[in-house]
């Protein structure tokens, strides 16, 4: 079977973003963020906290894209953001620690992840390209059961840069056994990361988007899948257009 659909593709190298594309980070956010707090001692007003956290936190990820902050800064910083907006008094370095202890073991498989990475693996070359923090990363791959379909993890720590950026793309593609553009495509859900990344790197891409999000961005995926259960008769498709 994978033979036949092999001979039906014409891609053969698979960049994954892994956060809330194979791995349901929302799910594993919120359950470390409480356990977490837990920890802490507090009990009370955490879901009030998550989402100023949240919203603290994805703007601190857009400064370290953009190469304004450091990723051990953005570590503690969100928490001591966080528990300053609500004049919380705890330790923001001990949450960063126990948070990212935490979230190894709170892995969320996105339903259809394993299958078809599986299958990709058997087609070709499946990579993981990630601007998440790399010990955790590699933690949190080796807690979902995926690593035996995944051929290598490209980070933004070992590169040097984050996702939009070229260099980091050219960095991971020289990760992979065999690299042509007109046969790699990207895979991901945020379209300022992974699609508008693919787009400067001039390979296709997939926006992997379940909620049926509006584009409002210069960013131009190739095609969009709502779940990972489209991506494989979509990439047929795509092949065969």
């Amino acid at each position: 079977m994978t033979h036949l659909i092999r001979s039906t593709m014409k891609h053969r190298l698979f960049l994954f973003d892994l956060d809330d594309t194979l791995l349901d980070f929302k799910a594993s956010e919120k359950l470390s963020f409480v356990r977490t707090m837990q920890q802490l001692g507090l009990h009370e007003a955490v879901d009030g906290l998550f989402l100023q956290y949240q919203a603290i936190n994805t703007a601190l990820w857009k400064s370290f894209e953009m190469g304004d902050v450091s990723k051990d800064f953005l570590k503690v910083e969100r928490f001591r953001k966080a528990f300053q907006s609500q004049d919380i008094q705890l330790d923001p370095e001990a949450a960063s620690r126990l948070y990212l202890e935490s979230l190894p073991e709170t892995v969320v498989l996105i339903d259809g992840a394993e299958q078809l990475c599986q299958t990709l693996a058997g087609i070709g070359e499946v990579g993981i390209i990630t601007n998440g923090v790399e010990s955790i990363q590699s933690r949190r791959i080796a807690s979902s059961g995926l690593s035996e379909h995944i051929s290598f993890v490209a980070t933004s720590e070992s590169s040097g840069y984050a996702k939009p950026d070229v260099r980091f793309f050219e960095y991971a593609t020289q990760m992979a056994r065999s690299f042509a553009k007109d046969t790699s495509i990207i895979v991901g859900d945020r379209l300022d990361a992974d699609i508008l990344g693919a787009n400067r790197f001039g390979i296709e891409s997939c926006w992997f988007n379940p909620d049926g999000l509006p584009n409002e961005s210069d960013a131009r995926p190739t095609y969009e899948a709502a779940s990972l259960h489209e991506i494989l008769p979509s990439l047929r498709e795509l092949a065969a257009a």
